[in-house]
C-alpha cells in the first residue's frame, strides 16, 4: 500500500490542522493505522493510532493531551488526524503508517510493528 500524507503547514500557537493520509489499493480496511511525528535532532515518536476494526479502538500519546483526533473514513481510503490547540514543540515532519496486523483492534505505538509508511507533511507552529 502507498501512503501519501497531505494537510501540514505553518501556523500560530493554538491553531488547528487537520492531516490527511490517503492510501492506494483495496485493502485499506485491513491494516490498522497511525499517525507519528519526528522533529529535527529527535528520534520518531508516536502520536496516535487507530484500529482496523469498525469499533475504530483508538490510542493517543500522552503529550496530546486530548488536542488531537485520529479517524478514518474506509469507503475513501483516508485516515485524518485532527489537531487543536497546537504548540511551538509539536513543530515536526508527520507521518502515517499502516500495520498490516491480524487483529481486529491493535493500537500500536511501536514504529517496528507498521508495514508500510508514508514521506511525511511538515506542520510548523509559531509562538
Amino acid at each position: 500500500v502507498q501512503l501519501v500524507e497531505s494537510g501540514g503547514g505553518l501556523v500560530q500557537a493554538g491553531g488547528s490542522l487537520r492531516l490527511s493520509c490517503a492510501a492506494s489499493g483495496r485493502a485499506f480496511s485491513t491494516y490498522a493505522m497511525g499517525w507519528f511525528r519526528q522533529a529535527p535532532g529527535k528520534e520518531r515518536e508516536f502520536v496516535a493510532a487507530i484500529s482496523k476494526s469498525s469499533s475504530s479502538q483508538t490510542k493517543y500519546a500522552d503529550f496530546v493531551e486530548g488536542r488531537f483526533t485520529i479517524s478514518r473514513d474506509n469507503a475513501k481510503n483516508t485516515v485524518f488526524l485532527q489537531m487543536y490547540t497546537l504548540k511551538p514543540e509539536d513543530t515536526a515532519l508527520y507521518y502515517c503508517a499502516a500495520d498490516r496486523t491480524p487483529s481486529s483492534f491493535a493500537t500500536s505505538r511501536y514504529p517496528s510493528d507498521y508495514n508500510y509508511w508514508g514521506k511525511g507533511t511538515q506542520v510548523t507552529v509559531s509562538s
